[in-house]
């Protein structure tokens, strides 16, 4: 839980931009003083996860601010951005371990589990038990993992979803649109399809995500 504050956003938001990996960051109180969100724009040097982290740590210790971690939200900018020195940033490997479904009746069941940092995140979502349902499945319950590592710091939404033949080869392609307070914007993914169709689901949504974030590879 937050807590009122009568410190400047000003220099919250100083105190905030001076962390390595944030480029820009806004903060919105309430009436009270209470912080309702704080937005960050940041380098793809550090994952999500550790840029909420940082940002708690940051807040609590130079001005006692305690803040829930899903107020906390997170642009990160392509590899683009980087110096050049830099753009051999460190890589979160993501390893799917399990890719499963399951059908009762019209309605079917996905659960991805991805280990990311020697952690398991699990998405679990449900819907239509149609041949494109269960394909879109597969890449949102790949979405939700993601989101969970990232403690809600990051928002995808899944365009669409498809498995295509490209001469000899099926490939699975994924569109995914990152949602951030500075807007909106699409990107593809896509893996060969190899041992079956879920797994390359995965790896082409992730594939989508890498494009934007330049800090997720798969394994």
């Amino acid at each position: 839980m937050d807590q009122n504050t009568h410190v400047a956003i000003e220099d919250i938001e100083s105190t905030l931009a001076q962390v390595a990996e944030i480029k820009a960051a806004r903060v919105v109180v309430s009436p009270e003083g209470t912080i309702q969100e704080v937005h960050v724009l940041a380098l793809p040097t550090k994952s999500p996860k550790q840029l909420v982290r940082d940002i708690e740590s940051t807040l609590m210790a130079s001005f006692g601010i305690s803040i829930d971690h899903k107020k906390i939200s997170i642009a990160q900018l392509g590899v683009e951005a980087l110096p050049d020195e830099d753009v051999a940033a460190p890589d979160f490997r993501a390893r799917i371990q399990s890719v499963s479904a399951s059908v009762a009746g019209v309605h079917a069941g996905v659960t991805v589990v991805l280990e990311i940092e020697g952690e398991l995140f699990t998405g679990e979502v449900s819907g239509p038990a149609s041949q494109t349902g269960r394909q879109r499945l597969v890449a949102l319950a790949a979405l939700a993992a993601i989101e969970q590592y990232a403690h809600g710091a990051l928002s995808f939404a899944l365009e669409d979803v498809s498995i295509i033949q490209l001469g000899k080869e099926r490939v699975a392609v994924s569109c995914v649109t990152l949602v951030t307070p500075l807007g909106e914007q699409a990107f593809s993914g896509s893996a060969l399809v190899r041992q079956n169709e879920k797994d390359s689901i995965v790896r082409a949504t992730l594939d989508a995500i890498n494009r934007r974030l330049g800090f997720l590879t798969t394994t």
